[in-house]
């Protein structure tokens, strides 16, 4: 617990070194992100609460005021390629490669995290469409993971970690339940070493412009 603290508090020293090279904008937007991980890191055995408070600190780093032309998805996408392209030394793909390759593989492997399952079944759907779009994505994938790419992988990772996200937040899921507890503990492990490392990049890249943020201190 020691270190993940420390750690928080390098962000904390970092963006207060670098607080006049920020504007307010990204001063204000990482300064939220942080409060919420660390908060996050209070919650080293409950990781329903651990997960959603990170998921909020992602919510502060990458949402942005972006009106009614662009998606979520798209704006998520364009988040993940920023970060990417001042990801110089590759930290992010160090990160899921190798830290994470397991809870990934295991992540993209669980129809339970894959939202067309879900649909089939409220549907009452039993044409197999949802396996078949399972199995193409898992493809796709596992081949990204291979190939070391990290951009379709963040965004699949993403799109499960999402379906996570909402089964918590709107009621779908027991608090501590003993079902499914894989994907909660490795959504929230995935999240807690991924988001920290997303607002390192940010901060030391004053430079990179992520957009209004949505509510703004008045």
């Amino acid at each position: 617990m020691a270190n993940k603290r420390s750690r928080t508090d390098a962000l904390k020293t970092r963006l207060h070194e670098l607080s006049e090279r920020h504007a307010e904008t990204s001063r204000t937007r990482l300064h939220r992100a942080i409060s919420w991980i660390a908060r996050a890191e209070q919650e080293p055995d409950d990781p329903d609460a651990q997960f959603i408070l990170l998921w909020i600190a992602f919510n502060a780093a990458y949402a942005k005021d972006f009106g009614g032309d662009e998606s979520a998805r798209a704006q998520l996408s364009a988040f993940f390629s920023a970060l990417l392209s001042i990801d110089t030394d590759k930290r992010l793909s160090s990160l899921l490669f190798v830290q994470f390759t397991g809870p990934i593989r295991t992540l993209i492997a669980n129809k339970f995290v894959f939202e067309p399952f879900w649909r089939a079944l409220r549907d009452h759907d039993s044409s197999g469409r949802w396996e078949e779009q399972f199995q193409a994505s898992s493809k796709i994938a596992t081949r990204a993971v291979l190939e070391g790419k990290a951009d379709i992988v963040l965004g699949v990772v993403f799109d499960r970690l999402y379906v996570l996200r909402n089964q918590l937040v709107h009621g779908g899921a027991t608090w501590n339940s003993s079902v499914n507890r894989g994907q909660v503990k490795d959504g929230a492990s995935i999240m807690l070493s991924v988001i920290p490392l997303m607002i390192e990049l940010m901060l030391d890249n004053p430079e990179a412009d992520f957009g209004e943020i949505l509510y703004p201190v008045v």
